[in-house]
C-alpha cells in the first residue's frame, strides 16, 4: 500500500479515502507526478475525480503539461479592473 493513500479501502464505486471516491486517472495524466499508485491502480493524489479536471482543458494540478501562451499573444484581462482603470485615467 502506498503511504500516500494510508487507510484508503477499494469499494465498488472506487477508492475510498478520508471519506471521498476516488477515481482512476485517465490516458492524459499519465506522467504526471502525482498520480499514485494503490491496488495496481493509478490515482490522483490531488483530486478525486481526474477526468472532471481535463474536461475544460488543461488539469491544473498537471506537472507534465506546459502553460502555452495565447496564439495572439494577448494577456486577458479582468473587465472589472479594466473598467475602474479607465476611470481613473490609466
Amino acid at each position: 500500500m502506498s503511504a500516500v493513500f494510508e487507510g484508503a479501502v477499494m469499494t465498488a464505486e472506487g477508492m475510498l479515502f478520508n471519506g471521498v471516491i476516488c477515481q482512476p486517472v485517465v490516458e492524459k495524466c499519465e506522467g504526471c507526478e502525482r498520480s499514485k499508485q494503490f491496488e495496481g491502480q493509478a490515482y490522483c493524489g490531488s483530486y478525486a475525480q481526474p477526468e472532471a479536471k481535463w474536461a475544460l482543458g488543461v488539469c491544473n494540478f498537471a506537472t507534465h503539461v506546459k502553460a502555452t501562451v495565447d496564439k495572439g499573444g494577448k494577456v486577458k484581462v479582468n473587465p472589472l479592473k479594466a473598467s475602474k482603470r479607465a476611470a481613473k485615467g490609466r
